[in-house]
């Protein structure tokens, strides 16, 4: 084992890892979960070290599943990683009862799954007879993980929820010093919104310790209160189905640590170690370390007071006590009673490690004593549920079809056999090495994909029976993804994450991959933020348009988040969540999707061009030619009508008489005006109407279509500043036409219909309408004060 320590040898190979994950009971999918900055990508690393990934020494700094140059350099999480990795843990009977219970199986199967138990001793007499093979033998005991470590901040929280839609599982990260922060508490609300389970890990505790000389009992009131506030905000949102999920440090559903030094522990390893010690059973220690309980020494017995103050609290003085002395002992260089110590714990140093003091030594000791990524393991693999476990009670959030179909069943299950349907959801895009092409990630809920299989893309807005959003093509190739690397298999079983090559070309970020034909959609994800903070882009040379536009394309594609689009004023607009969210996808854009330059500005508001009252008069416009007359009025249009026109509820297509009644019986037109609306503008469809009031005018139907045009023109770029008009009704009053067919054609009487349009709009009280954001605010109780300061500020 000294040899492994050293050398950062891999100790699993992609064929194992494929084999595992045909054993669904042996699987766990989590994503870990907290506020920005709270050491979530830190933490990660202490599992990645254990698989090992990366060197014991280096674990805490190099941060493993930041694998952007950015990310790196910035110190923070921009894109979910996911990263596949095999551990082995030994499950005690207890827990290996409260397990199956929750997957609803027989107490006899040893942690995994029947087959993998036949499987691993047909192997293991295989290989006994051919001699030792290399690397560590799948049994019952083996766990694949699948790890999701997703960014903090507010702006990237579209990559938490695409994270918790394909995990069960969910570790949240709580820094011991800041508590519950608002980002904690909405990561919280989205796992159980999508019905993670979660468990917890109270982190930075050497901060605590170092830095603010806590006192024991202080420790275990601060673990206390930040325990406390994540049970309010689970119980706040709890969901029937998912049970009570509430986190107890004596249920073994919390762990205490520090993902910087590597160490971390929970109740359950003390509690082994003392009930070993003292002989009491395993599972009274686990209740009298936490709580009200303290140890009377001279009476040998437990108390639930502390006698005024004489009792130690037994948290304190089993656990925080031991180490607040190894720290207190290191940092002040006690060599003889570091030598004691580390003999009492049972910690052993190598020769080099000797010569370190100070932090490197403390952060050595205490990885050997209490190495975290064990506790986080035990944690995964007891607390958190396989995905047989899971898609029991997910599979109502998952899919959008009927309950009971095939399809549900077969996700209900987590059905891995031959003749299963293929149930897999994509969550999000993630760019590959080869520029402007995409792996699609997401998840197998049932059956398998392979390479080369057929299968129905559907995207998110796919109907059952109907063609479209749907694509039938062939996968290209199945990935396991591995933090930076990816690496290929033949195919993915149910309850995996996986990489798919050659689907990017029809999915736009999410959707459901089946071989069911069907199959309906599994639901698309709800966010808990959209994308509000726009900014136009152009490109610095003209030519670099088609470049931009591609971009744009892909970038869209990259985040499950940004929106890219066209406005009517011909500008390329980004909208993103937020400053930090919108600056990095411009980063993207300019040096990975496109590879030259944008110029950013500020989007254009448009405005509207409207009317506050009748025209105060008929107003006239003749022809350039002298012999053609128009008369018209202007008036305003009530704004239930127009609100109907934009939303299709009225419009130039339908047909005249049906219209015309529905807008008398709604909206209080006459009949007989109603029927002889001209024309919609602008483009034929907007919230403008031009109708006819004349009587007996010769030739009038001639020059219907001219009026017409100039009537578009004028309601597209409008007499004040340019803009569209909107909610404004013309009444043609009076025609006097020449006799000549020759001299009433379009090139006379379109600009007179455009000149008398803007001149009985500016007799009208000309008004103009300025766009209003329209945006659902949801924050904590604390922040509301906050929110409506800001919202005045901004005429809210």
């Amino acid at each position: 084992s000294n040899f492994a320590e050293e050398s950062t040898m891999v100790n699993f190979t992609t064929e194992q890892l494929r084999e595992l994950m045909d054993y669904k009971y042996n699987i766990r999918s989590m994503s870990v979960i907290a506020h920005v900055d709270h050491g979530k990508s830190t933490l990660t690393d202490s599992l990645v070290a254990k698989a090992g990934i990366i060197a014991q020494k280096h674990a805490g700094e190099t941060r493993y599943t930041d694998t952007r140059a950015d990310e790196a350099e910035r110190g923070i999480t921009i894109k979910s990683t996911g990263i596949s990795m095999y551990f082995e843990y030994v499950m005690s009977h207890s827990d290996r009862a409260e397990v199956s219970a929750a997957e609803g199986r027989a107490l006899k199967v040893t942690g995994g799954s029947d087959e993998a138990v036949k499987a691993v001793s047909s192997q293991q007499a295989g290989e006994s007879a051919e001699g030792e093979q290399d690397g560590p033998k799948l049994s019952e005991n083996s766990y694949l993980i699948n790890l999701i470590d997703s960014p903090g901040h507010v702006d990237f929280s579209s990559e938490v929820t695409a994270a918790l839609r394909i995990t069960d599982g969910a570790l949240v990260v709580v820094d011991t010093i800041e508590g519950v922060c608002v980002q904690t508490e909405t990561v919280l609300r989205q796992a159980i919104g999508e019905r993670v389970k979660p468990v917890l890990h109270v982190n930075k505790v050497d901060r605590a310790l170092l830095e603010l000389q806590l006192s024991p009992e202080d420790m275990y009131q601060s673990f206390a209160r930040a325990i406390e506030s994540v049970n309010v905000i689970i119980a706040t949102y709890n969901d029937e189905l998912l049970g009570d999920c509430q986190v107890y440090p004596e249920k073994g559903t919390v762990s205490f640590g520090s993902g910087l030094h590597q160490w971390g522990f929970t109740l359950c390893k003390f509690a082994r170690m003392y009930s070993d010690k003292f002989g009491i059973a395993y599972d009274k220690m686990m209740a009298k370390l936490w709580g009200d309980n303290y140890f009377d020494n001279k009476g040998k017995k437990w108390v639930k007071t502390d006698k005024d103050g004489t009792l130690e609290r037994a948290f304190c003085q089993f656990i925080m006590s031991p180490i607040c002395k190894m720290f207190a002992a290191i940092m002040e260089d006690k060599k003889a009673k570091i030598q004691k110590l580390l003999k009492v714990v049972g910690v052993t140093l190598k020769k080099e490690d000797e010569e370190l003091t100070g932090k490197p030594l403390l952060k050595r000791v205490m990885q050997k004593w209490l190495p975290v990524g064990d506790a986080i393991l035990e944690m995964i693999v007891v607390k958190l549920p396989s995905p047989a476990a899971a898609q029991r009670y997910r599979v109502d959030n998952l899919y959008d079809g009927p309950l009971d179909d095939a399809a549900a069943n077969a996700i209900r299950t987590c059905d891995t056999s031959s003749e299963a349907p293929l149930m897999m959801y994509i969550s999000k895009m993630v760019p590959s090495s080869d520029r402007g092409r995409f792996f699609a990630f997401g998840r197998v809920f049932s059956g398998k994909i392979a390479t080369g299989q057929k299968v129905r893309i559907m995207g998110p807005n796919y109907v059952p029976g109907k063609k479209s959003d749907l694509w039938v093509k062939n996968i290209q190739r199945t990935l396991i993804m591995m933090g930076r690397f990816q690496e290929q298999v033949q195919d993915i079983p149910a309850g995996n994450t996986c990489g798919l090559v050659g689907v990017d070309q029809y999915l736009l970020k999410s959707g459901t991959i089946t071989t069911l034909e069907e199959a309906h959609c599994i639901k698309t994800m709800k966010f808990s933020v959209s994308p509000v903070v726009r900014c136009a882009v152009e490109p610095k040379k003209a030519q670099d348009l088609p470049k931009l536009v591609e971009g744009l394309k892909r970038l869209a594609k990259s985040d499950p988040m940004v929106l890219c689009y066209t406005e009517e004023s011909g500008e390329h607009i980004i909208a993103a969540t937020g400053e930090l969210h919108l600056e990095i996808c411009l980063k993207d854009l300019q040096e990975d999707f496109m590879g030259t330059e944008v110029k950013v500005s500020d989007p254009v508001v448009s405005y509207r061009e409207s009317i506050s009252s009748n025209s105060s008069q008929t107003c006239l416009s003749k022809s350039p030619n002298k012999h053609n007359r128009l008369y018209m009025e202007a008036t305003p249009m009530n704004d239930e009508l127009a609100d109907a026109i934009e939303a299709g509820k009225i419009s130039a297509k339908d047909d005249p008489k049906l219209r015309a009644r529905a807008m008398a019986d709604d909206f209080g037109w006459d009949v007989t005006e109603a029927r002889k609306i001209w024309s919609f503008g602008p483009d034929g469809s907007g919230p403008n109407l031009l109708y006819d009031v004349t009587k007996g005018v010769n030739y009038l139907l001639e020059i219907k279509e001219s009026v017409a045009a100039g009537f578009q023109w004028a309601a597209k770029q409008s007499v004040l500043c340019d803009e569209q008009m909107r909610s404004i009704c013309y009444k043609l009053m009076d025609v006097t036409l020449h006799a000549d067919a020759i001299h009433r054609g379009m090139g006379q009487i379109m600009p007179t219909a455009r000149r008398v349009i803007f001149a009985s709009m500016l007799t009208a009280a000309p008004i103009l309408q300025e766009p209003i954001f329209l945006v659902d605010i949801s924050v904590p109780q604390d922040a509301m004060g906050g929110c409506y300061g800001v919202l005045t500020r901004r005429r809210g």
